[in-house]
């Protein structure tokens, strides 16, 4: 498929999640899905198991109790991916560092977006001529900034909290932007060779309020035939992941972290492994290989899902993940490949759609 045309798409599937159906407030199914990607290759190499294990400066993300395993004083940490054939662009950022030995703190932002995107609705003049410099281009943009604190409890050895609170800004070049605020929490507990982990994400219910260019919508609108969209409330329900993972020393050189994490989702049924009109439940697993503490190769699976082919046909399929990464002198550099979808199963363009995910980070005293 032309990138022009996955562009094109894109653009709708977020058009379409911008514009609630109903008219004042609404929870709807994937409200702010851009925070569920994913950020840093490890993780994501991992398939997203990260809660209980996470200790570097993505753990605002994460679980922004991890915060208090910081290797070093000052942490940074930088992404970047790029899904859909380079359509979509997945950027972060975090500098994380601890405030004293039972407190720590961080400060991350992350952007999805898909720039680039071509208006030609103007393309015509009032005499039917094509003009060409009436194209304009705009960018459909996800934003969000954490601010995560994270503190040792005194009343039960092992045990960290924190939370996050994140700021969320949304855009749809001059035709609608959205703010929203929320909160997440998050508990490490640690007993010997285990390591467990709790995230609450959207604890209060994140609130996201739309704002909508009715000039700019107006011409588009009137072509299709569609009402305008009024000013929206979007609601993002709570989700809540637990996390256990489990480390095996095999030699003095060698040794395995295996994981494996549960998402839950309270805003009706989803396509996942177990799912009910009240909680939908999404397994997945990922093991990381060490060698002398500097060398990683890792692996997952997540995102299980049942398609139905076009001859009506049923089929299972589950996202796999790999990874590797180096770690040296406090600089760390890790490496992702992500498979979006089954490419067998995609006959429609039968597209590549593998993702690259490249981040780096370095800590220092």
């Amino acid at each position: 498929m032309h990138k022009s045309t996955l562009k094109c798409l894109l653009a709708v599937l977020f058009l379409v999640s911008c514009f609630p159906a109903m008219a004042q407030v609404s929870a709807p199914k994937y409200s702010n899905e851009f925070l569920n990607v994913g950020v840093g290759a490890r993780a994501i190499g991992m398939g997203n198991v990260q809660v209980a294990v996470t200790n570097d400066a993505t753990s605002g993300y994460w679980n922004p109790a991890g915060l208090l395993r910081l290797p070093d004083k000052y942490n940074i940490a930088l992404m970047h991916s790029e899904l859909f054939a380079g359509i979509a662009k997945n950027d972060f950022g975090s500098f994380a560092m601890p405030i004293d030995t039972n407190s720590a703190l961080a400060v991350s932002v992350i952007r999805l977006g898909v720039d680039d995107i071509a208006d030609t609705r103007r393309l015509q003049n009032e005499f039917g001529h094509i003009q060409y410099d009436s194209i304009r281009f705009f960018s459909v943009a996800d934003y969000a900034v954490l601010l995560s604190y994270a503190r040792r409890s005194n009343l039960i050895e092992g045990l960290q909290l924190g939370a996050s609170a994140k700021i969320i800004y949304r855009n749809v070049g001059d035709f609608a932007n959205a703010w929203g605020f929320g909160i997440d929490a998050g508990a490490q507990l640690q007993r010997g060779d285990w390591q467990f982990g709790l995230m609450a994400r959207d604890i209060t219910t994140t609130f996201t309020a739309w704002t909508h260019n009715v000039e700019e919508l107006e011409e588009a609108y009137e072509q299709t035939g569609n009402d305008l969209p009024e000013n929206t409330a979007e609601l993002t329900l709570p989700r809540l992941i637990v996390g256990a993972a489990r480390n095996f020393v095999i030699n003095d050189k060698f040794s395995a972290l295996v994981s494996a994490d549960v998402d839950m989702t309270f805003d009706g049924k989803r396509n996942v492994l177990l799912k009910s009109d009240l909680v939908s439940v999404d397994p997945h697993v990922g093991v990381e290989l060490t060698y002398a503490k500097s060398v990683f190769v890792r692996g997952g699976l997540s995102n299980y899902q049942q398609t139905t082919r076009f001859d009506g046909s049923k089929a299972s399929q589950i996202q796999p993940n790999f990874g590797v990464g180096f770690v040296s002198n406090g600089f760390y550099l890790d490496l992702a490949l992500s498979r979006m979808s089954d490419r067998e199963k995609n006959s429609i363009s039968n597209a590549n759609t593998s993702s690259v995910i490249i981040s780096m980070g370095y800590s220092f005293r």
